[in-house]
């Protein structure tokens, strides 16, 4: 993170460099349409990668909506699902753009409304394993996206770039904060200083997503638990295969499984990996490219 400060030209300190970001209104959007714009056109450019990134791709289309007035002052920055990704545009000063980018991949395109709309065409499955969610393997999957989007081409800028670290800085600070509050008993206020102190996150932002980690004992390990477990995975996978390695068919291989227990999902990518790494789809009539 420093060192996307120094490429971004600034010349004050690291809290100095949060309260420019947190502050400057470059950084704001002036309008909710402004901040919807923004995320569709990075899930756009998106869609102009994926396939180099992911074999299979999902028929099912997905819109991408205002969180509603009703909920949006106590909802979570944005929530992807298989009809619509929803990004909250209320309090624009507490969205900064900068931070768009990792959003919309996680929650959007190839994250969750993605992921879903995969889950949901998966044929010979019951119908229950197409909506079951098990928060390591999916929030897993919408982290890991963000991580993507660096060889995607995603984020363009040093603030965009700091965006996205920032989100890491938030999940790696909320591992704390989890285990704070319901091990160690940390109060609401000792949790929301923490979180503020070591990310660039505003602080309505801060205060909402303390009070989910309040409210859902676990999630938040959950989140990291799942990314880690996929990086490992296809570090494995990279080491073993070496050339044959397709990270198309390592993606089409873990979506495929739909939601499972991060212990399947270790278990059936090592089978992958041991049958030499082919595409899961290759002969499937629907397949443009179907090379094992």
């Amino acid at each position: 993170m420093k060192k996307t400060m120094a490429d971004a030209g600034f010349k004050g300190s690291f809290p100095e460099f949060l309260q420019y970001l947190r502050t400057d209104p470059q950084f704001t959007a002036r309008t909710p349409d402004e901040l919807m714009g923004v995320s569709a056109y990075v899930s756009k450019r998106a869609d102009g990668k994926l396939k180099e990134v992911i074999g299979y791709l999902p028929r099912y289309r997905f819109a991408i909506l205002p969180v509603p007035d009703a909920i949006a002052p106590f909802y979570t920055a944005g929530r992807g699902g298989l009809d619509s990704c929803l990004m909250n545009t209320h309090d624009l000063p507490s969205r900064p753009l900068y931070n768009i980018p990792a959003l919309t991949l996680h929650e959007c395109n190839p994250g969750h409304s993605f992921q879903a709309a995969l889950a949901r065409e998966q044929p010979n499955r019951p119908a229950f394993r197409k909506q079951t969610y098990f928060s390591g393997y999916g929030e897993g999957w919408g982290l890991y996206t963000e991580w993507l989007g660096i060889g995607m081409g995603i984020y363009r800028t040093p603030y965009e770039e700091f965006g996205r670290e920032t989100y890491e800085m938030w999940r790696a600070a909320r591992l704390v904060i989890d285990t704070g509050i319901h091990h160690f008993g940390w109060s609401r206020d000792k949790a929301i200083a923490y979180l503020a102190d070591h990310t660039a996150l505003s602080r309505h932002e801060v205060t909402t997503e303390v009070d989910r980690y309040i409210s859902w004992p676990g999630q938040a390990l959950a989140y990291k638990l799942g990314e880690i477990t996929i990086r490992r995975l296809r570090s494995e996978a990279e080491a073993k295969l070496g050339p044959r390695f397709d990270q198309r068919w390592f993606h089409d291989t873990l979506l495929g499984l739909g939601s499972v227990p991060l212990p399947v999902l270790e278990s059936e990518i090592r089978r992958w990996i041991a049958s030499g790494g082919p595409n899961p789809r290759a002969g499937l009539s629907d397949d443009a490219d179907a090379a094992p």
